[in-house]
C-alpha cells in the first residue's frame, strides 16, 4: 500500500481506528494527518442550503479554500459536498466562475432581474425591524422567506 493510499484508508477509517485504540485523539491526529488550521471563513445562507468559504493554512505556510455546500436532509443529519482550491488555481478558478455568471446574467437569462432576492432580503428585514423584532428574529424571518422563494430550487 502507498502512503497515498494508507493516509486515505486512514481517514476512511478513522472512527473504526479509534474505537479499537482509544489513545489515539481523534482532532489531534486530524489535524496532524492533514497538516492544516482554519485562519478564516465566512458564510452564506442559501435558502436551505449554506455554503461555507473557509482559508486554511498548511505546515508549509501555504494557503488555499475550502467551499463546502451543507445541507439538512429529511433525517435531520447535513449533507455535505465540499471543493478543495489550491492557489495555483485562483485566477483560473476565479475567472471562470467570472464567465460562466456573465453568460447566465447575459445570454440565457437576459431579462431576469437577478437584483431581486437582494431587495426581497431588505423588505422582508425592514418590515421585521418596523414591527420591533430582535435582530436575531429578523435574521431567522429573513431566512424563513429565503426558503419559501428557493424551495423550488431544491427539489
Amino acid at each position: 500500500m502507498q502512503n497515498s493510499e494508507l493516509v486515505k484508508y486512514l481517514f476512511a477509517n478513522l472512527q473504526n481506528i479509534c474505537t479499537f485504540v482509544p489513545i489515539i485523539d481523534t482532532c489531534n491526529f486530524v489535524h496532524f494527518m492533514k497538516g492544516r488550521e482554519e485562519v478564516y471563513s465566512n458564510k452564506i445562507r442559501a435558502g436551505k442550503r449554506t455554503y461555507f468559504f473557509d482559508v486554511h493554512s498548511t505546515r508549509s505556510d501555504d494557503y488555499y479554500i475550502t467551499v463546502t455546500e451543507s445541507k439538512k436532509r429529511f433525517d435531520g443529519k447535513f449533507e455535505k459536498h465540499k471543493i478543495f482550491l489550491y492557489k495555483e488555481d485562483f485566477n483560473k478558478f476565479e475567472a471562470m466562475l467570472h464567465e460562466v455568471i456573465q453568460h447566465i446574467k447575459t445570454e440565457l437569462l437576459p431579462d431576469y432581474d437577478f437584483e431581486e432576492f437582494d431587495r426581497r432580503r431588505e423588505q422582508y428585514a425592514a418590515e421585521a425591524l418596523e414591527r420591533g423584532e430582535e435582530v436575531e428574529e429578523v435574521a431567522e424571518e429573513v431566512l424563513e422567506k429565503e426558503n419559501e422563494l428557493s424551495t423550488r430550487w431544491d427539489d
